[in-house]
């Protein structure tokens, strides 16, 4: 019987859940099961998912606290999905049970949802979409909300997030007016956490728009009402950053005092870059500097910074170079380099104020590598980044020309010396050098000798059998090999630097012996037959030439060219720093050195006059009137009919560029280029060469004076012209460019061979005429342009194109086959016939040859005309 009740009741149970499973019904039962479903499975995984998405994004996000904080610990990548595609499977997982809450317990009956737990579940498919960076998919599922469930207990975090969506979408304006008419109409059921999150969304928007005073006034309510610590902080820590912006230091230091008397409820990175902000404020013209390096001692001292140490010598670095103890703030800045850190920007930091630091004691290679270092932890083509390469680049030319002025500086002066003083200080160096070899010998024994005694084996050697011990090589039944826990062996012959220790202790003690008996007689020796040697090799050392002062002296050069040369060098240096101090540093002073250091070493004529009008503009800068004065009356009454001394007597011929002026002659140069005019273009070029030798449009007119030798004597003078310019010139833009033309293009333009005429759709006819034939070319040309017009069925053009300087061509383009290129030749040689059936004289009857366009452009370029016409 009792069995017959139970099957009645489970029968009953199943009924009943049976007909709560409906999705139709309007009933209690039916709304309770789902809704229960819904909240305690379905939403609750999802949820759980979302979290731990949320949670794997902050991990992911590297706080940047160089820069003004985000409100939202979330960076939106750039990349591109597909639909269907997600950027995290835990959002991917809460989606899908957002959806799966939707579809499965939905209870939309006669157009009203009865499940009250579906809006949380648009709720969470919104926020999954939100933090998977979907941001339009996130909208809809926002405003389906909105329009479906008005009375959802949610409907002011809906709110909040669907403005938090339209920030992201770039909708600043929309998401301000619609967070403040939240704020404004529900004053009275908006608070809390949903009031921290309205407030703290409307500060990003007013980030966002560059309204930063009204950001200020958001995140303060934003900070009272949340409980989330870490959110509290984060508000704090970007008030303190806003009120710096500001120039509000106190107003700062209490937000980041808030963050610090969080200490351990707030993650550790925001309560030491708030001491770091703090320590930034610190005013040193009325605070207590003791107290205040007692405070950044503390810092570092604390062993819970140590994953901090790089920032906070970073900071240390900083006061020392602020109170000008340069020395304390190089230890401090290479200290922060020495820690490992992930932050580039700090690594950036502390090279490029090492870098500037050496660059202002003008060590300027040193400097250069800083600099180098700097560029590596930077973004490629950032704007800092191209500030700091240029930078290096004109570091080039100082470290180029600097080494050049120091060493001739160097071989001169010791020139100059007396035989006597050469030798001593020679022997000094000598000296020096030999002592640090015998140093560095030592060191390198005692390494041996410590790496002999971490690896020696355990012997049972007694006294007597080391006393018989051979040489290496020779068989001693008094070794044992010591097994090591992995089952090798550590004994002394399987390591190599033991062995070869050794070997040197050995001969060092026997000298070479032969491998038999009795090896120990000094009459065994294996030298004793061939050599005089002494019996032990450490009394007898080979001369070194390093140790030598001889060998510097003989390196000394003598003969007065090779003098005359080094200073010519030195010279031309000390041009190219002042130029470059003047210029591209800025630095007077420095220039205002090398250059009067050069006029006082008797430099060539070509060096004085650049020189002597640059020191009268930097004496100008300077203030240095009467220097200035007297330069400039030196300029005009040695040098009356230089461009300087025009440009000294009429100051506005520089400003105008008048006909004289270097730009305005290179323009007129480049205009005789480009009509072919080559020959003229090479002699005055080089005439402007030696006019205005110092001068940065030299090189301009080396690589104009080099393309038309090119095009009027071919690939081989070209070539010449460039390496000599990628030579002559090499820290210049034009050096730069002729040493990629030498990688890149010369190698291309050096092929000779002649293409097949199948391989090429474009012909031309060429008319050849000698220069000194007294032929009128011109006039060729014009009757040439009225028979080519004739023609319709191609597009024919003319030109006439230098070939060398005796021959020029007239050329016709525009041909499709070698036939037809020949085809149209013979046609101008054809008599036409008048009116009345009278033969006409053709008016074209000079000879041609056709050529396709390749092999056209490689007769010019190898001036190979002859070769070709040979093939033919």
């Amino acid at each position: 019987m009792k069995t017959y009740y139970k099957i009645i009741l489970l029968l009953s149970c199943i009924a009943l859940i049976a007909q709560s499973c409906s999705r139709k019904k309007d009933k209690f039962l039916n709304k309770k099961f789902h809704a229960t479903a819904t909240k305690y499975n379905v939403l609750y995984n999802g949820n759980i998912a979302l979290e731990r998405g949320i949670e794997g994004v902050n991990n992911e996000f590297t706080e940047n606290f160089w820069e003004l904080l985000p409100i939202e610990r979330m960076s939106v990548s750039e990349d591109i999905f597909l639909p269907g595609q997600t950027k995290n499977a835990d959002f991917e997982r809460a989606e899908e049970k957002a959806i799966k809450a939707i579809q499965v317990h939905g209870m939309n009956i006669g157009g009203k949802e009865k499940n009250p737990q579906i809006d949380e579940a648009y709720l969470l498919l919104g926020q999954a979409r939100y933090f998977d960076q979907r941001f339009v998919p996130a909208m809809a599922a926002f405003n389906n909300i909105l329009n479906k469930y008005p009375t959802s207990d949610k409907i002011n975090q809906v709110k909040i997030w669907r403005e938090k969506t339209s920030m992201r979408l770039d909708n600043d304006a929309g998401a301000i007016e619609k967070l403040k008419r939240l704020l404004e109409e529900e004053q009275d059921a908006i608070e809390g956490q949903d009031l921290a999150d309205a407030s703290a969304a409307l500060a990003q928007a007013y980030l966002n728009t560059k309204s930063n005073d009204s950001a200020i006034a958001q995140l303060t309510i934003a900070a009272e009402n949340t409980k989330i610590k870490r959110e509290k902080a984060r508000y704090h820590f970007i008030k303190g950053q806003l009120y710096n912006e500001f120039g509000k230091k106190d107003s700062a230091n209490l937000e980041f005092d808030a963050v610090i008397e969080m200490h351990r409820q707030v993650p550790r990175s925001f309560y030491i870059n708030a001491h770091l902000e703090k320590s930034y404020n610190f005013d040193a013209s009325s605070g207590d500097d003791i107290e205040f390096q007692e405070y950044l001692t503390d810092l570092e001292e604390n062993r819970e910074n140590r994953p901090f140490l790089d920032k906070i010598y970073y900071r240390i670095a900083e006061y020392h170079r602020n109170k000008m103890s340069d020395s304390l703030a190089e230890v401090y800045y290479n200290k922060s380099l020495r820690k490992t850190t992930s932050d580039r920007y700090l690594r950036s930091l502390s090279y490029e104020t090492l870098g500037n630091m050496y660059f202002d004691k003008n060590v300027y290679k040193t400097a250069g590598a800083y600099y180098d270092s700097t560029m590596t932890a930077m973004v490629v083509n950032t704007k800092p980044y191209r500030i700091i390469k240029k930078k290096r680049e004109n570091l080039d030319d100082v470290i180029y020309y600097e080494g050049i002025a120091k060493t001739n500086d160097s071989i001169l002066r010791m020139v100059s010396l007396p035989k006597a003083e050469q030798l001593a200080i020679y022997t000094k160096f000598a000296e020096n050098q030999r002592l640090k070899e015998i140093e560095a010998k030592k060191e390198q024994e005692e390494a041996l000798k410590r790496e002999k005694n971490q690896s020696a084996p355990t012997t049972s050697i007694n006294n007597d059998q080391r006393s018989l011990s051979g040489p290496p090589g020779a068989s001693r039944s008094g070794f044992q090999t010591k097994k090591t826990s992995k089952g090798g062996s550590n004994f002394y012959f399987y390591n190599t630097t033991t062995v070869a220790y050794g070997k040197s202790e050995f001969l060092k003690i026997w000298g070479e012996r032969k491998l038999q008996d009795n090896w120990r007689h000094s009459n065994q020796r294996a030298d004793v037959t061939n050599t005089s040697k002494t019996d032990t090799l450490t009394d007898s050392t080979v001369e070194d030439i390093r140790f030598n002062p001889e060998t510097y002296l003989a390196s000394l050069p003598t003969k007065q060219t090779e003098l005359d040369s080094i200073a010519k060098e030195r010279n031309f240096a000390y041009y190219q720093l002042g130029i470059i101090y003047k210029e591209k540093f800025k630095e007077l002073e420095l220039a205002k050195s090398k250059l009067e250091s050069l006029l006082g070493n008797n430099p060539e004529d070509r060096l004085i006059l650049p020189s002597k009008y640059n020191l009268y503009r930097i004496y100008l800068e300077l203030g240095l009137s009467r220097k200035a004065e007297a330069m400039k009356l030196a300029i005009i009454n040695e040098y009356p009919d230089s461009r300087y001394a025009e440009i000294l007597l009429n100051p506005q011929s520089e400003l105008s560029k008048d006909e004289n002026s270097p730009e305005a002659i290179y323009t007129k140069l480049y205009n005789q280029f480009n009509d072919e005019d080559y020959a003229a273009v090479i002699a005055e070029a080089e005439t402007q060469i030696k006019r205005l030798e110092g001068d940065d449009y030299v090189p301009k007119f080396e690589i104009l004076k080099a393309s038309a030798k090119g095009r009027l004597y071919g690939f081989e003078a070209y070539k010449e012209a460039i390496n000599y310019i990628a030579l002559t010139y090499v820290n210049t833009e034009e050096g730069k460019k002729a040493q990629d033309i030498i990688d890149n293009a010369l190698p291309v333009l050096a092929k000779k061979e002649f293409v097949a005429d199948d391989d090429s759709d474009k012909f031309n006819v060429i008319f050849q005429f000698e220069n000194n034939s007294g032929e009128d070319v011109d006039a060729f040309i014009k009757i040439l342009d009225e028979e080519v017009a004739k023609i319709t069925y191609f597009d024919l053009t003319t030109s006439k194109d230098v070939y060398d300087e005796n021959t020029t061509f007239v050329v016709v383009h525009g041909l499709k086959s070698i036939g037809g290129a020949n085809g149209f030749a013979e046609l101008l040689r054809t008599e036409e016939k008048d009116k009345r059936g009278r033969p006409i004289k053709p008016k074209i009857t000079r000879t041609y040859f056709a050529i396709s366009s390749p092999n056209y452009a490689i007769i010019q370029r190898h001036k190979n005309l002859n070769a070709y016409l040979k093939l033919q």
